[in-house]
């Protein structure tokens, strides 16, 4: 009895030191990731893209990827009541996890429900502030609630992050006409 209770106590112990040292080598995996999206054309930024999700969708669970999977897979097959309660009972018992939240932001914004997207974007953002997925949900639910300025400046943070996002440039562009207006 006595040799089992050591042998946990020292699993636990050992899970605390390794923990934060396997969630350094995440994120600096994303740094290097997050620089490289930086300088790269549009087709190596794509492939680059994808390795972020990928990180992002890490959840450290089977039992929690499944519900992300259920989620996924309800939100993309035009389900999104049942995507928000797959998502929601993730939340539940990983309330750290951001790309959850986005998940189910998503999956509100395809319900017409902008306030309870709003604010898991608000969430998923005080997870992980380089989500440019989330930041560009917020764009567009900005500029659909008719705040362009607001709308314009979430598109632009997008821009640094992944300057070679997919319809971010377009984003900006026609809210900086709506914003600017055009030169004469």
């Amino acid at each position: 009895m006595l040799r089992s209770k050591v042998h946990v106590t020292l699993s636990v112990a050992s899970f605390f030191v390794l923990a934060p040292a396997l969630g350094w080598a995440q994120e600096t995996d994303l740094d290097d990731l997050f620089d490289n999206l930086a300088t790269v054309g549009p087709d190596a930024a794509q492939a680059i893209e994808q390795r972020i999700w990928r990180e992002w969708s890490k959840s450290g669970s089977p039992s929690l990827d499944f519900l992300l999977d259920r989620g996924r897979a309800a939100r993309e097959s035009e389900e999104p009541a049942r995507a928000v309660e797959h998502l929601t009972a993730l939340i539940d018992h990983a309330p750290g996890f951001a790309e959850a939240y986005n998940l189910r932001a998503t999956a509100y914004f395809q319900q017409g429900l902008y306030g309870p997207s709003l604010e898991d974007i608000r969430s998923a953002l005080a997870l992980n502030p380089r989500h440019f997925g989330a930041m560009s949900g917020l764009g567009l639910i900005l500029e659909e609630l008719g705040y362009p300025e607001d709308a314009l400046a979430a598109w632009r943070e997008v821009i640094a992050l992944h300057p070679n996002q997919q319809g971010a440039a377009e984003a900006v562009a026609r809210l900086e006409r709506a914003v600017e207006g055009t030169a004469l």
